[in-house]
């Protein structure tokens, strides 16, 4: 049985300013920008999360899909699944899904279907959370199935018939904050009502500049480790 896990929404649509959409914009297209090109078509699936692909937008032709209608703007978007994209074969030339796979059940029909709609030498871009060490209550709240490694991202993304050009983690400058929060979590249990952590004014500077230093770092090399994987992937 395919299925896509039930959620409230992102929670960008309620907080779209808060900084790790804001820092998000910034490193996903220090490490996928170049792989935009300038397509005519362009998927962008799961944009509930559009404060992180203002980036992705230009003169070609844009539509957007997500399960949930408050995440879509009139006349641009479509209601619809990851896992049954109402599209033909071959009918983009890149397909962004930032966040979005690991809440798709299985994981092999959602990244055939991604793969599906690509056109040959088609683009595929692609977030998600990494660490299955990391999985706490955040990621039940959030509808999330899995956490990745890099290799285990890699060998989906291959197994749905492309090559990959690029997986580079990301959110590593804010990684020792992110550990210990995710320690706290279990240690707390937050109430499932509590959504994003709150963060002082201190903070948010903190975490947007180091944000910055490595956005500049990923436009010239892969990064080691951090709380998000990044990959650009082929179709041949």
């Amino acid at each position: 049985m395919s299925d896509i896990r039930n959620q409230p929404g992102s929670s960008s649509i309620d907080q779209p300013d808060y900084w790790w959409y804001r820092a998000r914009t910034e490193l996903l297209q220090s490490a996928l920008g170049d792989f935009l090109g300038k397509p005519r078509r362009l998927l962008d699936v799961g944009s509930a999360d559009g404060p992180s692909v203002a980036w992705m937008r230009g003169d070609h032709q844009r539509i957007a899909i997500d399960v949930d209608p408050r995440g879509l703007a009139p006349g641009e978007g479509v209601c619809a699944s990851a896992l049954a994209l109402p599209f033909p074969d071959g009918a983009f030339d890149v397909v962004g899904a930032f966040d979005v796979v690991e809440h798709c059940d299985p994981e092999d029909l959602a990244l055939s279907e991604l793969a599906r709609v690509l056109a040959p030498g088609g683009r595929m871009l692609l977030s998600v959370p990494a660490y299955q060490w990391a999985w706490t209550d955040h990621d039940v709240q959030a509808g999330h199935y899995r956490r990745y490694t890099r290799r285990r991202l890699v060998a989906a993304v291959e197994g749905a018939g492309l090559v990959v050009r690029r997986c580079t983690h990301g959110f590593a400058g804010v990684f020792p904050m992110f550990a210990a929060e995710r320690v706290v979590r279990r240690i707390r249990r937050p109430d499932p009502g509590d959504g994003l952590p709150q963060v002082s004014p201190t903070l948010d500077s903190l975490f947007m500049k180091l944000s910055r230093v490595e956005s500049r770092l990923l436009r010239r090399r892969d990064l080691p480790f951090g709380s998000s994987i990044f990959l650009s992937a082929e179709k041949p």
